[in-house]
C-alpha cells in the first residue's frame, strides 16, 4: 500500500514538474495544482496508517494513536494550494485578456543582459589571462611599477 502510494506521489509530482515548465500558462496553473495534491498525499502517508484518535478522554497514552501534526500540515497546504492557483489563474486571465494568447514570451530585456553577460564572462576571462601571463614574466630581478608609479622588486 505504501509502495504504491509513494508511485503516485512520484507521479503527481513528475507531472506537476513538467508541466510547471511548459510556456503556457493554464499548463502552469495545472502543474502547480497537481504539485499541491502531490504534496498534501505526501503529507498523508508520512502520517501513517490508521489508528486512534490523537486525544481521547480519561485514557493515557497506548501507543496506537495517530499524529494530528500531518493531518494539520495537509490543511495547511490544501489552503496554501488553493491561495496560490487562485492567484496563478487570475493572472492567466489577465493574459489571456490583454494579448489573447496564455503563452509565455521570452523577454527581450532578458536575452539582451544574457548576451552582455556572456560577452562580459569573456571579456573577464582574456583579462584573467592577460594577468595571469603578467604574473608569469615578472621576476624576482624586476622592476616593476604598482598603481602609484613606484617600482617594487
Amino acid at each position: 500500500m505504501s509502495l504504491t502510494l509513494a508511485l503516485v506521489v512520484a507521479g503527481l509530482v513528475a507531472g506537476g514538474v513538467f508541466l510547471v515548465l511548459q510556456r503556457e500558462l493554464t499548463r502552469i496553473v495545472l502543474g502547480f495544482a497537481l504539485l499541491g495534491h502531490g504534496a498534501n498525499l505526501l503529507l498523508l502517508l508520512a502520517g501513517g496508517r490508521a489508528g486512534r484518535a490523537a486525544f481521547i478522554e480519561g485514557d493515557g497514552p497506548t501507543g496506537g494513536e495517530v499524529d494530528p501534526l500531518p493531518q494539520a500540515l495537509a490543511l495547511t497546504s490544501i489552503v496554501i494550494t488553493f491561495a496560490a492557483t487562485t492567484l496563478l489563474l487570475a493572472l492567466a486571465y489577465r493574459s489571456w485578456e490583454q494579448r489573447g494568447s496564455d503563452e509565455v514570451e521570452d523577454d527581450l530585456e532578458d536575452r539582451r543582459i544574457a548576451r552582455l553577460r556572456d560577452e562580459t564572462d569573456a571579456d573577464l576571462e582574456e583579462l584573467t589571462d592577460v594577468l595571469a601571463d603578467l604574473e608569469g614574466d615578472t621576476g624576482p630581478g624586476d622592476g616593476v611599477a604598482d598603481v602609484h608609479g613606484e617600482l617594487r622588486p
